[in-house]
């Protein structure tokens, strides 16, 4: 009986052992930290690459898990139609050139003269109808000829004296040449045909799809034969240099991490080897924990939301992979961010 009584103070002084020890852990002021660690997952950004006109798709360069480089050719449409307009606009473009080049040159020499020769016979036929008219009036005074012979002459001589006067007009405008409005006009149909011209070229151009920037072919979309139109992307390019991880920073750590501070990023897919990234974006805003992410908070702490930047020239980082981020705080100033500090 004194034993079991024995064991049962034993066993009661390390049970109150026990919860001494762990209420002193969980009481006890955190050791200071030079290091704030969060944890994510790798995210990527993503081009859908279409044409930026309808046609029939002629021709695909590239397959799925290529990779590519910025301005490389990816896909090409039918050109026909396309170069048949730009055929046709560098028709109008020649035309209207040289209708400003004529009214630019003026009246030649030889339009002159045909002008003068005009106003010459016109004066002649005008000296002679006048004569008749004279000759018919004097003799419908002597009733030689009726009254109606004589008005004919009169109305013979308006018209011709009508008719000098035109030519001569005719004279003076082929000397003067074309008015200023005139070539004014002329200019402007040229500079539309012109901009016609580029707009087809442009178009001609654009049955040839580039890729827009550095990456990865991730989705095939379309094969040749089919329609497509500026609505329809033919690839999914994944931007996987840089890469972003996608993390949470507790509240407790936000006025520690400031944009520009270095980052070291780890990932179990490759033991020992850190990758080196920045802080890019902090969100002003705060959140719940997302489920997706493990963290060492409590799931019910605001937390905000943290892209922490890295160079992927080998590629070895890739979509959704979870990864370790430590940002040191000692010896850490922030860094002037640049646009493209991978080299893309």
């Amino acid at each position: 009986m004194a034993i079991q009584k024995k064991k049962v103070i034993i066993i009661a002084v390390v049970a109150l052992a026990i919860a001494g020890a762990v209420a002193y852990w969980q009481t006890r002021p955190a050791a200071p930290s030079d290091q704030v660690t969060v944890y994510g997952n790798v995210d990527i950004r993503q081009v859908q690459a279409a044409f930026d006109d309808n046609g029939r798709l002629l021709d695909l360069l590239v397959q799925e898990g290529d990779r590519v480089k910025k301005g490389q050719l990816l896909a090409e449409i039918d050109p026909v139609r396309f170069q048949d307009a730009v055929d046709k606009a560098s028709a109008a473009v020649a035309a209207q050139q040289q209708v400003l080049a004529r009214l630019l040159a003026g009246s030649r020499p030889e339009e002159i003269a045909e002008a003068r020769a005009q106003v010459a016979a016109a004066q002649a036929t005008m000296v002679n109808a006048e004569s008749t008219w004279k000759r018919q009036e004097s003799l419908a005074a002597q009733q030689y000829v009726s009254r109606q012979s004589a008005d004919n002459a009169a109305a013979a001589l308006k018209t011709a004296r009508a008719n000098a006067e035109h030519a001569q007009q005719a004279l003076s405008l082929a000397i003067k040449g074309p008015r200023k409005e005139d070539i004014a006009a002329a200019r402007q149909v040229l500079q539309a045909d012109k901009a016609a011209l580029s707009l087809a070229q442009r178009e001609l151009v654009d049955t040839r799809l580039y890729a827009p920037d550095t990456g990865v072919v991730q989705d095939r979309i379309l094969e040749p034969g089919d329609m497509v139109s500026p609505q329809t992307p033919v690839f999914t390019l994944a931007l996987d240099n840089p890469v972003w991880v996608r993390a949470y920073l507790p509240e407790k750590a936000l006025g520690q991490v400031r944009l520009g501070m270095k980052a070291n990023i780890q990932s179990d897919s490759f033991p020992g080897k850190t990758f080196s990234g920045w802080v890019g974006f902090i969100s002003p805003t705060a959140e719940f924990t997302p489920k997706t992410v493990q963290t060492t908070e409590l799931r019910t702490e605001l937390v905000y939301r943290v892209r922490v930047y890295a160079c992927n020239p080998q590629h070895q980082l890739r979509l959704g992979m979870p990864v370790t981020v430590h940002v040191s705080l000692q010896n850490n100033p922030p860094q002037e961010l640049s646009a493209h500090p991978c080299g893309n």
